[in-house]
């Protein structure tokens, strides 16, 4: 072997390629910044009450899920509330306010999730509070039938939520064909 033959690059251009791939990621990261706090404004607030646990744009999301997980049927739509009549986020929220920390934190990563990466996975650019009803539904329900363990029962548990907040309510229970519980039951029934 020569002199003027190497065995590899030098320490300069290890040091140059260290500098590219740092700038890289802070430049990655800097964008994934702006993009979150551009996606995460315009959430509206709910009315007349202060939450307890979640942040504004969970209680958006949960709401937006909420709507779609408990929608009624064509059949039942007159008739039954819908899960704002009968504040499913608002329930979500103090199930939550009673909850451990870690539970919290990820329930809020799950959300997080939902909002801003599981449209995209669908082919949608806009955040899950902004899809169409249809739209919200073939993200909810490519999370339901993911590969990933974790995104089925990140879904799972937010349906368990749902439908805990909804059917609490005796309004709903009608449409299941249930007139309540025999403890404490009134003199005339539920209904």
């Amino acid at each position: 072997m020569s002199a003027g033959d190497s065995e590899g690059p030098g320490p300069a251009s290890a040091s140059r390629r260290r500098l590219l791939a740092g700038a890289l990621a802070a430049a990655l990261l800097a964008s994934g910044v702006v993009v979150a706090t551009l996606r995460a404004r315009d959430y509206p607030r709910p009315s007349g009450r202060k939450l307890d646990a979640l942040a504004g744009w969970q209680w958006a999301v949960v709401r937006d899920a909420a709507r779609r997980i408990a929608a009624p049927d064509e059949a039942s739509r007159a008739s039954a509330p819908t899960p704002d009549d009968v504040d499913v986020a608002g329930f979500v929220d103090g199930w939550m306010s009673r909850m451990n920390g870690r539970v919290v934190r990820d329930f809020g990563r799950f959300l997080a999730y939902l909002e801003h990466m599981a449209p995209l996975g669908c082919g949608f650019m806009s955040r899950f509070t902004h899809l169409t009803p249809s739209e919200q539904d073939e993200v909810l329900s490519s999370l339901q039938a993911s590969r990933s363990d974790l995104l089925r029962a990140g879904f799972e548990g937010l349906k368990a939520f749902v439908f805990m907040g909804y059917y609490r309510d005796p309004r709903t229970w009608s449409g299941l064909g249930y007139d309540g519980p025999f403890v404490a039951r009134p003199a005339g029934g539920w209904r």
